[in-house]
């Protein structure tokens, strides 16, 4: 557990994280110990995951459609139908 004394310093200890170097434990002077994980980005877009997905471009062509349609409903209108037997 190293010990950090700037700003600058922590920043180069997470610049150089990656998934083979993910976890850095780390105390600052004044403040405690840490235990910082790197949880590398999803580079995925809805975009490229229905380009690669057929059933799902087609879900979301449908949706845009029915949207477009007046079909759908708002996130209160959903709750608004639901009663207690539909979780029962």
């Amino acid at each position: 557990m190293g010990k950090i004394k700037s700003s600058e310093e922590l920043m180069e200890y997470i610049s150089n994280m990656n998934s083979a170097n993910s976890v850095l434990q780390f105390s600052i002077p004044g403040k405690g110990k840490f235990t910082l994980v790197l949880q590398e980005e999803d580079d995925l877009t809805i975009k490229s995951e229905a380009e690669e997905n057929s059933e799902l471009q087609r879900m979301l062509k449908e949706s845009q459609e029915q949207y477009e349609n007046g079909q759908g409903m708002s996130t209160k209108e959903i709750i608004k139908s639901l009663s207690k037997k539909d979780f029962m």
